[in-house]
């Protein structure tokens, strides 16, 4: 049996003045999701290292942290984690095997995700960084 499929009617504009909506070139948005990989990184086993970084990247943004939760694998030292801030969230999952990590980084209102990288790279020593920027809740 096909399951029927809900039609949501999304707003034609947010009121920036109530919410914590960005205004930057013209474009509305809900804030900037970074989605970052390095390759050929150091440290992503080291469980206290990687909570550290986390902590001073969240300083660099300008966020506002509320807690961290961080699970190290035992099979592989893996780190798997959220920092949860009051402007949405950073994550990171490590396979230091292969000397690689996904990171995340959104924020919204005034902070600045870009600035997370620094401290990344700066933690981690990777010999690549990739990032891709998503403009989350983009009204158009």
């Amino acid at each position: 049996m096909a399951k029927k499929l809900a039609v949501v009617q999304l707003p034609s504009a947010v009121d920036t003045d109530t919410s914590h909506f960005v205004a930057k070139d013209g474009l509305r948005y809900a804030g900037t999701h970074l989605l970052i990989d390095i390759w050929q990184a150091e440290r992503l086993d080291d469980l206290s290292h990687v909570e550290t970084t986390l902590r001073d990247a969240v300083a660099a943004v300008g966020a506002t942290l509320l807690r961290i939760d961080l699970h190290h694998f035992s099979e592989n030292g893996g780190i798997s984690g959220v920092a949860v801030l009051a402007e949405s969230h950073m994550s990171i999952h490590t396979w230091p095997e292969c000397g690689y990590a996904a990171l995340d980084v959104f924020v919204c209102g005034g902070c600045d995700a870009y600035k997370a990288i620094p401290v990344l790279r700066a933690a981690f020593r990777p010999r690549d960084v990739r990032v891709s920027e998503v403009k989350r809740g983009l009204v158009i």
